[in-house]
């Protein structure tokens, strides 16, 4: 692991702080490296449900490190994306986190997870046409799947930033917290999922996130695959069990 992102386990939850305060956190190869490992960690563990996402110093993530990018590292993992995170996102749940800036690839950083705990205080945006680029690492691609066209158009071409509650107003972020708050509400929520099947959150999150584009025709369809491994699952005869002799489940992710 780099010393440019730090890893805890908390029971079976990771989380994951980018830790290049000096830089307002901006992602280098190094750090994008990192964040795919251990994004692979979480998926092949059974004891861990999903992981947050989070900055150190107050800041989220402010975009991708200039320096790098002129030496020729670009913070792109192959197969992977923007920060190890964007292309390919990990099977399991992944909480954004946010204190301070989520701008340019850190706000498609919070665009690729599942789920957003910001401080009101935290501000986003792509403000790649103001630097004469494009939001290439899936901004100009999700943002119009989350909120209206108008609103994804007016802050991919103004480059604008997009206040925390206004994001929350859009249905971008889940909860909104005071400053410094982001990390305690973020694992708080995370409790409150991770106390169900691990294996029954990994798939309804396949079936949410792949869904959008399905037909009414092939949606049971491509659905079932995802969903038949939980109901024939260890955990699934344990969920049944604890409620049926009214205690709480001991899940195993089998």
């Amino acid at each position: 692991m780099s010393d440019t992102l730090l890893k805890e386990i908390r029971g079976n939850v990771m989380v994951l702080t980018i830790n290049r305060p000096e830089a307002r956190n901006a992602m280098d190869f190094e750090t994008a490296t990192a964040i795919a490992a251990a994004l692979d960690e979480l998926d092949a563990r059974d004891d861990l449900s999903l992981a947050v996402l989070t900055g150190a110093g107050g800041t989220f993530c402010s975009g991708m490190d200039l320096k790098g990018f002129l030496a020729g590292k670009r913070p792109s993992i192959p197969g992977r994306g923007f920060g190890g995170v964007t292309e390919q996102p990990p099977r399991k749940v992944l909480i954004a986190a946010v204190e301070g800036y989520a701008l340019a690839g850190g706000f498609e950083l919070v665009l690729a997870c599942d789920l957003v705990v910001a401080s009101r205080a935290a501000k986003f945006g792509l403000p790649e046409v103001k630097r004469g680029l494009a939001a290439a690492a899936g901004g100009l691609i999700r943002l119009p799947r989350r909120v209206p066209y108008h609103v994804a158009m007016e802050y991919a071409l103004t480059g604008d930033m997009l206040p925390a509650e206004r994001a929350y107003d859009l249905g971008l972020v889940n909860r909104l917290t005071d400053a410094g708050g982001a990390l305690d509400a973020a694992l708080q929520l995370a409790e409150a999922v991770g106390a169900n099947g691990p294996l029954a959150i990994a798939a309804s999150k396949q079936v949410v996130a792949q869904s959008g584009d399905w037909t009414r025709e092939e949606m049971f369809i491509k659905q079932k695959p995802l969903i038949d491994p939980v109901f024939t699952s260890a955990d699934a005869r344990e969920g049944a069990a604890a409620f049926a002799e009214k205690r709480k489940p001991v899940w195993t992710g089998k």
